[in-house]
């Protein structure tokens, strides 16, 4: 296969709330067909240091994201704050149509908000296979971390999932927009909207970018919408093989 059709929820996350957020996502999407649905940072809880509070213990929300992907019968993603034991990880779950999953632990942990002194980092760079589409997945912060997303010529598509204020949103813009031409790659960055549980507005920002860096994005209402195709990938990284002159490096 050779197209993704992939949707995003840009969510005013109720904060602390997660079976009223897991509602407002279901309907949210009711009338939606796609491959994949994709929820932003923490969607259940909102982007939350209170880890003792918040955390799922008891996979609550992976089991609610595996009856939606087996009802829908598309993937659902995004991250969710959980305790495995007795440490707290950014945990980004990729759940497909027959309830198996990935996962992808968070591991630029955002320092400024202290997220590092209450989260475990991950130490794996996470790539899926999913509908012939090969894909990075990455939460928020690690888009500032080029290195750790240098496109090894071993993805298509790089999802980033975010809590990213307003007050920084231009960075996030440019920063995605880097990502897709430094690498090549299709790139969905999906943000939240509203206001948080600690007063940060966030506003409608969500990106999905084709390799040149021009978005291909669709909107209604708070849903993000694209098509990806994986045959004009193929032609354009033929006719501009950046990539074969990138130099080497190793992550430590």
């Amino acid at each position: 296969m050779s197209k993704l059709k992939i949707a995003g929820l840009n969510l005013d996350i109720f904060w602390k709330n997660k079976v009223r957020n897991y509602d407002v996502i279901a309907d949210s999407f009711k009338n939606i067909e796609a491959d994949v649905f994709l929820l932003p940072e923490m969607f259940s809880t909102g982007f939350c240091m209170d880890a003792e509070d918040i955390a799922d213990r008891n996979n609550e929300t992976l089991i609610w994201m595996q009856n939606f992907a087996q009802q829908k019968k598309t993937a659902i993603a995004g991250s969710v704050s959980i305790c495995e034991n007795e440490k707290f990880y950014n945990r980004f779950y990729f759940v497909k149509p027959d309830g198996n999953f990935d996962y992808y632990d968070k591991k630029h942990l955002f320092s400024y908000s202290g997220e590092d002194k209450i989260y475990t980092a991950g130490n794996v760079r996470k790539i899926i296979d999913y509908k012939g589409f090969r894909i990075l997945l990455q939460v928020c912060y690690d888009l500032r971390f080029p290195v750790f997303q240098r496109n090894l010529g071993d993805y298509d598509l790089v999802i980033n999932v975010a809590n990213w204020p307003e007050t920084r949103v231009e960075a996030w813009r440019t920063l995605l927009k880097a990502r897709a031409v430094e690498n090549q790659s299709f790139v969905f960055g999906l943000n939240r909207i509203g206001t948080d549980g600690n007063q940060l507005n966030y506003e409608e920002s969500s990106l999905i970018l084709f390799a040149d860096g021009t978005e291909i994005s669709a909107r209604q209402n708070n849903i993000v919408t694209a098509e990806l195709d994986l045959e004009d990938l193929k032609k354009f990284r033929a006719r501009f093989p950046f990539l074969k002159d990138a130099d080497e490096f190793e992550l430590k």
